[in-house]
């Protein structure tokens, strides 16, 4: 089913995608930024609960700085410098973080409208042409993103792109969840595991070092399920940087056999299952989320959600040690994100 969704400032008509599946579960998306904005999900007594913070208009996706459920593209996460060289050349971005670039800049992809090119009750496709240049980045990037909303409770997220030159990319999804609903407060009881041995450490700006660090015995270790709060406000040195969790975790084994990442909601019943087949996954705590207006009056405050952002590791384009974010000319960029659901 479509709706309209608003009108933003270029006067042009958002779209709002509604699926469903035989089970009663519901998501909605906009071709306004290829959003997703709300996922309905049943919990443990049959009542149906929006687990994903967001707006109620595009007007307001386009006022909003907190990325809730956009895409993220050209390349997600921190770039350190706002730039990065590719076959000797040095491409430069936008800088919107300090002398940093964050999720490729001011000009983001949740801020364009976005072409749709199948669509039904199960699914939606958006396609885009990322023009030669555009957020600084080479080659014409033509790039798709389908929800699919399966039977089994499943949203899937897929990527699909092709550039005509040598680029960076690293897509992502950026919705916040709150398993009790969004709008409950915060997620501080929710419970996590998250099957990732290592994680990227970062310097007080958000930069990864470059190391990659064992959890064991930090803050940081979720590979045994605990509250998300249990030690949020701990004196870990990584914690105390970015005012709560905001990290990189490399997974110990991505794919599609076994969940990364399990979340409960502690009063819903609902349990979230992970998976990708990226090697990272950025966990964010809704650190700098602080007194937002969001759907059906809802306040969201921090700490409201958690996000699980799948993806390369931050300043891949610029860290050797990582796995590289560049694909070459011709050449398919291709990810799968899925998010489960279950009591």
């Amino acid at each position: 089913m479509q709706k309209d969704f608003g009108t933003v400032e270029v006067k042009k008509q958002a779209v709002l995608y509604e699926l469903e599946n035989k089970n009663g579960m519901r998501a909605a998306v906009s071709s306004y930024g290829a959003v997703l904005v709300s996922l309905l999900v049943p919990d443990a007594d049959g009542k149906l609960r929006d687990v994903v913070l967001g707006y109620d208009t595009a007007e307001e996706y386009q006022r909003g700085r907190s990325c809730f459920g956009a895409t993220i593209g050209r390349c997600g996460n921190r770039t350190e410098g706002a730039q990065f060289t590719l076959n000797g050349t040095v491409y430069r971005l936008g800088k919107n973080e300090g002398e940093n670039n964050l999720h490729s800049g001011p000009d983001r992809y949740d801020f364009m409208f976005w072409e749709v090119l199948e669509s039904d009750s199960h699914h939606v496709k958006f396609f885009r042409r990322s023009p030669d240049g555009e957020q600084g980045f080479p080659g014409n990037f033509d790039i798709s993103v389908t929800y699919v909303l399966t039977d089994e409770n499943e949203l899937q997220i897929l990527y699909h792109g092709v550039c005509d030159r040598d680029t960076v990319v690293n897509m992502t999804n950026h919705s916040y969840f709150n398993l009790n609903g969004h709008d409950s407060g915060d997620v501080l009881g929710h419970v996590l595991c998250l099957r990732a041995s290592h994680f990227t450490p970062v310097r007080a700006d958000s930069i990864p070092t470059g190391e990659i660090r064992c959890v064991e015995g930090t803050a940081m270790d979720f590979r045994t399920e605990k509250e998300i709060g249990r030690d949020i406000a701990s004196e870990e040195e990584q914690l105390l940087l970015t005012g709560g969790y905001d990290h990189n975790y490399v997974l110990d084994t991505p794919g599609f056999d076994k969940p990364f990442a399990e979340a409960r909601g502690e009063k819903s019943g609902i349990v979230m299952y992970a998976y990708t087949d990226c090697p990272g996954v950025q966990f964010y705590t809704a650190n700098s989320v602080e007194h937002e207006h969001g759907k059906g009056d809802s306040i969201y405050e921090k700490r409201a959600g958690f996000c699980l952002e799948t993806q390369y590791f931050p300043n891949s384009a610029n860290e050797k040690k990582f796995a590289s974010p560049v694909i070459k000319a011709g050449e398919t960029y291709e990810t799968k994100t899925v998010y489960a659901f279950g009591i």
